[in-house]
């Protein structure tokens, strides 16, 4: 008998449209499920701000995304995931996913030289969660970290191969590439749509590792597992919410979405419990 939970939306959320790399690679392996995805656009960046702050915001949005009635949790921003993930596990009767486990993973797949680099916001590289979740592989590799903090704005603004983004990258990516890492790990959920520069700055042999693949392949074997796979032959419906209609929100989910990015719903966060 199937759950009458399997019919529940998967909640899902980030700062901003960073996370839809996420929800594209969800409902390309999983086209039978519903999403409700909130993008934190009224509060994005929040790699700059203090660790507290982002753990109350994602607490938060958590909060009311279960009060939606969700089946599982993915947190789909690395800042968030390095400040909350473990307490977020234990405060809710639903699982909850993260982008950063699915990521060191693929990268300890992907190295040849056992050098990993990671980028990402400055709240997820100085959270050391990503040093933390290599040692639980116990896996003998070692990890570069450099925090990239003018990245998320960069995609929020829709500006992915100015002169102004390539400068940034050699700066950012000089020691990553001094250390002679061979894999790189994008860190932020925002990063895949600067993955032309991060390459061409880094080099056609060095691996670049995107978690959104790999998180919607745990997201597949989490409801497998649990018995909550949406058996329904109906394409999935997506609700996308975004607390503020500044930013690039629409244009970019439709770049990364097409046909399935519609109707997005701007509802500022101080009227949360109308969404």
């Amino acid at each position: 008998m199937v759950d009458d939970r399997s019919r529940l939306p998967i909640g899902m959320f980030d700062s901003g449209v960073g996370g839809l790399t996420v929800a594209r690679a969800v409902i390309d392996l999983l086209p039978h499920e519903d999403i409700i995805y909130l993008g934190d656009t009224q509060r994005c960046p929040y790699g700059p701000r203090p660790h507290d702050e982002v753990r109350r915001f994602a607490l938060e949005i958590m909060d009311h995304l279960v009060s939606q009635g969700v089946k599982l949790l993915v947190i789909a921003c690395n800042s968030a995931a390095s400040a909350v993930f473990e307490e977020a596990r234990q405060r809710y009767d639903v699982s909850v996913l993260s982008v950063i486990e699915p990521g060191v993973r693929a990268a300890i797949a992907a190295t040849r030289n056992r050098r990993i680099g990671l980028i990402g916001t400055v709240a997820t590289v100085t959270s050391g969660s990503y040093d933390q979740a290599l040692a639980a592989t116990k896996a003998n590799m070692e990890l570069v970290s450099q925090a990239c903090p003018r990245f998320v704005e960069f995609v929020e603004h829709n500006e992915t191969n100015s002169e102004a983004v390539f400068d940034a990258a050699e700066e950012y990516l000089a020691p990553l590439k001094a250390a002679g890492v061979d894999t790189v790990i994008l860190g932020c959920t925002h990063y895949p749509l600067l993955s032309g520069v991060i390459q061409y700055v880094m080099g056609e042999e060095v691996v670049l590792i995107s978690s959104a693949e790999a998180t919607a392949n745990e997201v597949f074997a989490e409801l497998k597992n649990s018995d909550l796979l949406n058996r329904s032959e109906d394409i999935g419906k997506h609700r996308f919410i975004a607390t503020s209609e500044e930013g690039m929100f629409s244009e970019l989910g439709e770049l990364l979405l097409g046909p399935a990015f519609s109707g997005i719903e701007y509802r500022p966060w101080s009227d949360r419990t109308k969404a």
